[in-house]
C-alpha cells in the first residue's frame, strides 16, 4: 500500500517532472542534472526552510493526505427494522412516532455544569493564525447562531499588535482578544460557548487572569498539543520589525532577525518571513492538578483540555489526570491534522491516526471506568468533515465520546458564504453558485428562516456566518436520518454496536465486531427457534 508519496505535494507546490517517482524517496526514477523542477528537493535547494511549510502562509489550510492502513472508512453503520429508543417519554415507538425529524442531535458536556450544543460539533482551536484573524466575524457569528462552541485557540494575545503589558510583563489589554469574544457573545444564543485555549506563553502572559477579569468567561482550556504538530503553535510574519517585536515579547523567531546576517538576507528579499513558535510544554501530574485547581479558584466554572497524537503514554496520562482534576471536556486531536500552520512532514508523518488513537482512548477509559473511576466527557478531532464521521466516532467511543471538533470542515463553510458575498458585489459570481441565484435570498437555502430571526439585523450577518449555520443544519438533518436508521434518537443511545468493522484488521484495533460476526448470536438463535 502506497501511504504516501513523499518529495511533492500541492501544499508545498511542489510537484515531480517524471511520471515514475521511487516510492520510499520520492524522487523521479530518471533525475537530471539540468532538470527545472519542481519538487522538494529541488525548491529546497534555494528556498531551504520555507519548504517545511504550505503555502502561500495566511491564504490556504492544509490537511495531510498520508492514506492510513485503517480509518474510520473501515467502519459501516448499522441498520435496523425493529425498535427506537430515545423517544421521547410517554411516546410508542411506531411508523407514525419514530420518524427521522424527530431525533434529537443535541449533546453535551462538563463535568458538572453542563454545555449544551445543537449539534455535536464544535470548531478547532482558531488562534493566532492569519485565517482565523482575518475570518473571525464569520466564523464566531456562524458558530454561535449555530448554537456550538467555539475555540479561541492559543496565542492570540500574544501576536496581538495592540497588546499592552503591565510592569510585570502580563497583559493589560488586548484589542483582539477583545473583539474575538464580543464578536461570538453578540451572536451567542445560549447554545455552546466561547473557550479560550493557553499553551506556555499564554500562561505566562496571563490570558487566563484577563480574560477572567475583563470578559469573565467560564471556560478555559489547557493545551497539550494537536494532531497536527508537536512543537508548538507556528505563524510566519513577513516583516523583520515585526519578528523583532514577537521575540521581544519572549516568543521563539526564526530565522533569528537580531543576525546580521539574517538581517542582510532581509534587505536582499532572500528572506521574506519569519517563523513564531511557542515552546514545548512539559506535564507532570502534580504541576497539570495545581494549574487546574489555580483557574478555578481564578472563576473558571470549567476547565478542559485538549491535546493531540503523542504516544500510549501521553494518552494514558490524558485520561487519567483529567478524570483525577474532573476536566469537564477532554479533546484528542489525532495525526493527520489539519491547520493553517504546521510543518508539512510533521503533518504527514508524525502521531498516532485518529482511528487508532480513538481505540486506545476507548480502551483506557473502560480500564478506569471499572476501577470505579468517572471519565470526563470526551471529543475526537483529525480529519472529520461529516455527519457520518462523527456517528462513527460517537459510536465507537460510547459511552465517552460526547461530540467531534472539526478545523477545516467548519472553516470551509466560513470561507464559501464571504466569498459569495465578494463575488456578488464584484459581479463575479461562479457557475457553481449563480446557478441557484445572484442574490443571497436565493443562493442561501437558511437565509429565509435566518431573515425571520434576525429583522433588520440580518443585513449585518456576516454571509459567511450563514454559510456555517447552513452546513450546520445539513449536518444535523444528514445526521438525524443516520440515527434513525439506526433507531437511535438522542446522542447518548448511540452505542458501539451501531457500527460494524468491515475489515478483521479494523476489528482488532477498535474492538467492533467484524461485519460477519456482528450480531451472529442473535441471528442465528433466530434460525435455530
Amino acid at each position: 500500500m502506497n501511504l504516501r508519496q513523499p518529495n511533492a505535494n500541492e501544499a508545498t507546490q511542489t510537484f515531480n517532472r517524471s511520471k515514475s517517482v521511487s516510492p520510499m524517496s520520492g524522487i523521479c526514477t530518471r533525475c537530471l542534472d539540468g532538470c527545472r523542477g519542481n519538487c522538494e528537493i529541488f525548491k529546497s535547494s534555494f528556498r531551504g526552510r520555507e519548504v517545511i511549510y504550505p503555502g502561500p502562509f495566511g491564504t490556504i489550510t492544509a490537511g495531510a493526505d498520508k492514506n492510513y492502513p485503517v480509518d474510520y472508512s473501515h467502519l459501516n453503520i448499522q441498520g435496523y427494522a425493529v425498535g427506537a429508543f430515545g423517544l421521547p417519554e410517554g411516546v410508542d415507538p411506531g411508523p407514525d412516532t419514530a420518524i427521522f425529524p424527530r431525533v434529537d442531535t443535541e449533546t453535551e458536556y462538563g463535568w458538572d455544569k453542563k454545555v449544551r450544543m445543537k449539534v455535536p460539533i464544535f470548531t478547532g482551536a482558531l488562534g493566532s493564525t492569519d485565517i482565523a484573524r482575518k475570518n473571525w466575524e464569520h466564523f464566531a457569528a456562524g458558530a454561535a447562531i449555530a448554537g456550538i462552541t467555539l475555540v479561541c485557540g492559543e496565542n492570540v494575545c500574544g501576536i496581538d499588535p495592540g497588546l499592552v503589558l503591565d510592569s510585570n510583563k502580563k497583559i493589560k489589554a488586548s484589542p483582539e482578544m477583545d473583539r474575538r469574544i464580543t464578536t461570538y457573545k453578540k451572536y451567542h444564543e445560549g447554545y455552546g460557548e466561547i473557550l479560550v485555549q493557553m499553551n506556555v506563553e499564554d500562561t505566562r502572559l496571563g490570558v487566563a487572569e484577563y480574560v477572567s477579569s475583563k470578559h469573565e468567561l467560564d471556560t478555559i482550556e489547557l493545551k497539550w498539543g494537536q494532531g497536527a504538530k508537536c512543537i508548538g503553535g507556528e505563524i510566519k510574519v513577513n516583516t523583520i520589525e515585526r519578528a523583532i517585536e514577537l521575540k521581544k515579547r519572549g516568543y521563539i523567531v526564526t530565522p533569528d532577525p537580531d543576525n546580521p546576517a539574517i538581517a542582510a538576507a532581509y534587505n536582499d528579499t532572500a528572506i521574506k518571513e519569519f517563523e513564531r513558535h511557542s515552546r514545548l510544554g512539559f506535564v507532570t501530574k502534580e504541576g497539570f492538578l495545581a494549574e487546574v485547581d489555580r483557574l478555578r479558584d481564578m472563576g473558571f466554572r470549567r476547565v478542559t483540555l485538549k491535546t493531540g497524537a503523542y504516544s500510549m503514554t501521553e494518552v494514558a496520562m490524558a485520561v487519567k489526570y483529567s478524570s483525577e482534576a474532573k476536566i469537564d471536556l477532554l479533546t484528542f486531536d489525532g495525526a493527520p491534522g489539519g491547520t493553517g500552520m504546521s510543518p508539512w512532514p510533521m503533518m504527514e508523518e508524525w502521531g498516532i491516526p485518529t482511528f487508532y488513537l480513538e481505540s486506545l482512548v476507548y480502551e483506557f477509559a473502560e480500564r478506569l471506568s471499572k476501577k470505579g473511576m468517572r471519565i470526563p466527557d470526551i471529543a475526537m478531532a483529525g480529519g472529520f468533515s461529516s455527519e457520518d464521521g462523527a456517528f462513527k466516532a460517537i459510536a465507537m467511543g460510547s459511552p465517552y465520546v460526547k461530540a467531534v471538533c472539526m478545523g477545516r470542515a467548519l472553516m470551509i463553510p466560513g470561507f464559501v458564504g464571504k466569498n459569495i458575498g465578494k463575488w456578488i458585489k464584484e459581479n463575479d459570481l461562479p457557475k457553481t453558485v449563480s446557478e441557484f441565484g445572484t442574490r443571497p435570498e436565493e443562493i442561501f437555502v437558511c437565509y429565509e428562516e435566518l431573515a425571520q430571526k434576525f429583522g433588520d439585523d440580518m443585513k449585518h450577518l456576516p454571509l459567511g456566518a450563514l454559510g456555517i449555520y447552513t452546513y450546520a443544519q445539513k449536518f444535523r438533518i444528514g445526521l438525524q436520518q443516520l440515527m434513525a436508521g439506526a433507531r437511535r434518537f438522542r446522542i447518548r443511545e448511540i452505542s458501539r454496536k451501531e457500527v460494524m468493522a468491515l475489515t478483521e484488521e479494523a476489528s482488532k484495533i477498535s474492538g467492533i465486531p467484524y461485519v460477519m460476526n456482528a450480531y451472529r448470536e442473535e441471528a442465528e438463535a433466530i434460525l435455530d427457534e
